[in-house]
């Protein structure tokens, strides 16, 4: 987690200072301090920090009007590699709810145990949900099985399954996929989660929190029927993509995901793991090699000008960007390019 272990330290020091005077701070204006159930009558609200995108649109869908919600990582930020601050951790501390993914942000325990508060409720909102496995990093040993969710066809590439479980010379232990919020489904367990600690924290205000997050589920729910819709008769089912980001999604849609890089998209792939991509993508006719908004997407041009293919947006919805802010977009209209993106790819 590059200088983050040995910051804590020094941000834990400045802790104490911080909090003393952060009254003033725009972000903590109008928030009271205690960390009890609120009181409906008193008309104060929950303060509620979040990590990446999706937690924190999840638990502003849930919150409505009872709640502040907090996005720790600001709008643009590659959140893999990203860093909570002192201020951050003063947030942190005084959050009634803390909702995180989980994997994504390595360091939330131990932030979590420095800004400690023992009445916070902390939702880590892939817990309950069986996670597929993927690697950090890819080794030219071709793609990943585990990561992408489905098995492929061309018996060329099924060598793959013969090592499951060894490790390579040079090859990290496979590590839990955290990107089960790109599968609708999924999102809804995730939604369900936050729901329950809204209830705890603030049971004054059950009912509203219920009926925020059955609204919100409905419309994931009109998400996945069309996905299930829209891709079902799909052409093709294998698309490219800048790094292993969908791979719940594609298991959920009877999709192969082929990703130029493992699960961490500021992996530079290696000669042989381009050729590879090349070629495979050669065989199966592709003609758009997808990239993401946060990342640069030099490596997915190089490909499909390789190739002769065209590249356009997948959006992992890692974090907004400024544009996507500008044009109003949020979850559920971001998954619906998505859609609309994919459609187009493998109809070609």
């Amino acid at each position: 987690m590059k200088a983050w272990l040995k910051r804590l330290g020094v941000l834990s020091a400045g802790l104490a200072l911080i909090l003393s005077g952060c009254g003033g701070n725009k972000e903590s204006t109008n928030h009271a301090s205690s960390n009890a159930p609120m009181d409906a009558a008193s008309g104060k609200k929950l303060k509620v920090v979040t990590t990446i995108y999706p937690m924190y649109e999840f638990a502003r869908q849930v919150g409505g009007e009872h709640a502040e919600v907090i996005a720790l990582i600001p709008p643009g930020a590659e959140p893999h590699d990203w860093e909570p601050s002192a201020k951050d951790m003063a947030l942190l501390k005084e959050a009634d709810i803390f909702v995180y993914n989980g994997i994504v942000e390595g360091w939330a325990e131990k932030a979590l145990a420095s800004a400690a508060n023992d009445k916070r409720i902390v939702v880590e909102a892939v817990q309950g949900i069986e996670l597929m496995e993927g690697k950090k990093h890819e080794h030219g040993h071709g793609h990943e099985d585990e990561e992408e969710g489905h098995e492929h066809e061309d018996e060329e590439h099924g060598h793959e399954e013969e090592h499951e479980g060894h490790e390579h010379d040079g090859e990290e232990e496979p590590v839990p996929d955290p990107h089960v919020w790109l599968d609708p489904v999924l999102a809804q367990e995730q939604v369900k989660s936050i729901l329950a600690a809204f209830e705890k924290a603030d049971p004054a205000n059950k009912t509203d929190y219920r009926k925020n997050a059955e609204a919100y589920i409905t419309k994931l729910k009109e998400l996945d029927e069309a996905y299930q819709s829209g891709l079902k008769d799909a052409k093709r089912k294998a698309f490219v993509t800048q790094h292993a980001a969908f791979g719940y999604l594609a298991k959920r849609y009877g999709l192969t995901q082929i990703p130029i890089a493992g699960l961490s998209p500021e992996q530079e792939p290696s000669p042989d793991k381009m050729a590879e991509i090349i070629k495979l993508a050669k065989e199966l006719q592709i003609k758009t090699i997808f990239f993401e908004t946060l990342v640069d997407p030099k490596v997915a041009r190089t490909i499909a000008d390789e190739i002769g293919a065209k590249t356009d947006v997948l959006n992992p919805l890692e974090g907004l960007t400024d544009e996507d802010k500008k044009n109003n977009l949020d979850y559920i209209g971001i998954m619906k390019n998505n859609l609309e993106a994919l459609k187009k790819a493998l109809n070609e």
